[in-house]
C-alpha cells in the first residue's frame, strides 16, 4: 500500500505546484498551452517509441493476457458509450474524447512508476507493454472518431482524406508504429537515441501534470462539472475505476490467466485516467474540462481502488 502513495501523492504534488503557479498569477493560460503542446509534440512521442522498439517479440505476444486486458477495455468503452448515448448524448468528437476519458488508464505516469516502486524496475514490463498496446489501439482508434467527427460535414471522401491525415500527422500513432518497424527490422537502437528519447520523454509526467494544475486553476469547479456535467464525470470515474477492472477480472478466468499476471491486470486496468486525454482533448479544443475533472477525480479517487486491488490480490501479486 505504501506504493501506491509513494506515486499518488507525487502525481497530486505536480498537479498542486501547476494549480499554485496559475493562482499566483506565477505562470498564464497560454503556458498550459505550450507545455501541452512540448508533450504532444516532443515529450511523448520518444517513449511511445521506445517502448515497442526495444522491447522483445517473445515478451509482447502474450495472447491470454492481451486479449484479458483489452477485453476488458472493450467492455468498459461499450458500457461507456451505452451511458453516453443514453444521457450524455453529443458529437462524433466529443463522445470519442469521453470514452477516451473512462477506458485510458494512466499506465505511463502513474503505472510504471508503480510497479518500480512495488515491485521493481524489472517487473515493469507489462505497463510498458499496455502502454504501447493503448497507444496502438485506442487513442489510434479515438483519433480516428475525432476526425471523422470534425470532418462529417465535408462527404465521405473529405473525412477519408482528413482522417488519413490526421493519423499521419499524430505522434500518438506514428511514434509507436516506428517503433514497431524498427523492432520487426531487428536494427539495434543506438546508445545516443535511446538516451535522448529518455532523458527527453521523462518529462512527458511531469509536464503533463503540472499543465492540468495550471488548467484547473483558470476554471471553477462549477466549469468544469457543474451541474449536467457532474453527472458525466462521476459516470466516466465509475466505468474507469469500477467496471473496467471488474471486466478485466471476470476475463482474466475466460482466458485462464494464471493468478499473477491476473492481478497486475487488474491493477492495470484499475489506475485513473491518463493525463494523455488531457493532452489530446486540448489539442483538439474539445471536452477540456470534464476530461480534466475526469482525471482529477478519478486520481483522488483510485488511491483507495489501486490499494483495494493490491490488498485482494495480495497472494497473487506474491508469486511473482
Amino acid at each position: 500500500m505504501q506504493a501506491v502513495f509513494d506515486v499518488v501523492l507525487p502525481v497530486f504534488g505536480i498537479i498542486l505546484a501547476g494549480y499554485l503557479s496559475g493562482r499566483i498569477k506565477l505562470l498564464g493560460p497560454d503556458s498550459s498551452d505550450a507545455l501541452n503542446k512540448f508533450c504532444y509534440w516532443f515529450a511523448l512521442p520518444p517513449i511511445l517509441f521506445l517502448g515497442p522498439a526495444r522491447v522483445p517479440f517473445a515478451q509482447v505476444f502474450d495472447l491470454p493476457f492481451i486479449g484479458t486486458f483489452v477485453g476488458g477495455v472493450a467492455v468498459a468503452w461499450l458500457v461507456g458509450l451505452a451511458g453516453q448515448a443514453l444521457f450524455f448524448r453529443a458529437g462524433l468528437a466529443q463522445t470519442a474524447l469521453a470514452l477516451l476519458s473512462g477506458t485510458f488508464s494512466n499506465v505511463g505516469y502513474m503505472g510504471i512508476p508503480l510497479f518500480i516502486a512495488a515491485f521493481g524496475a524489472a517487473n515493469a514490463l507489462p505497463a510498458v507493454l499496455t502502454t504501447a498496446t493503448y497507444t496502438l489501439t485506442l487513442v489510434a482508434f479515438t483519433v480516428i472518431l475525432i476526425e471523422s467527427g470534425l470532418s462529417g460535414q465535408g462527404g465521405v471522401g473529405r473525412a477519408a482524406r482528413n482522417v488519413a491525415m490526421g493519423l499521419l500527422k499524430s505522434p500518438l500513432v506514428v511514434a509507436p508504429l516506428a517503433g514497431l518497424a524498427w523492432n520487426l527490422g531487428g536494427l539495434p537502437l543506438p546508445n545516443p537515441v535511446v538516451n535522448f528519447g529518455e532523458i527527453l520523454g521523462a518529462a512527458a509526467g511531469p509536464c503533463a501534470l503540472f499543465a492540468i494544475g495550471l488548467f484547473l486553476s483558470t476554471r471553477s469547479l462549477s466549469t468544469l462539472a457543474g451541474g449536467r456535467k457532474s453527472l458525466e464525470v462521476g459516470w466516466l470515474v465509475l466505468v474507469k475505476l469500477i467496471v473496467q477492472p471488474v471486466a478485466t477480472w471476470i476475463l482474466a478466468g475466460v482466458f485462464g490467466l494464471p493468478a499473477y499476471p491476473t492481478a497486475i491486470a487488474i491493477i492495470l486496468a484499475a489506475l485513473p485516467t491518463a493525463a494523455l486525454c488531457f493532452v489530446l482533448a486540448q489539442q483538439y479544443k474539445l471536452y477540456v474540462e470534464r476530461a480534466s475533472a475526469t482525471i482529477l477525480v478519478s486520481t483522488v479517487l483510485s488511491a483507495g481502488t489501486i490499494s483495494a486491488v493490491m490488498i485482494l490480490f495480495a497472494d497473487a501479486l506474491a508469486q511473482r
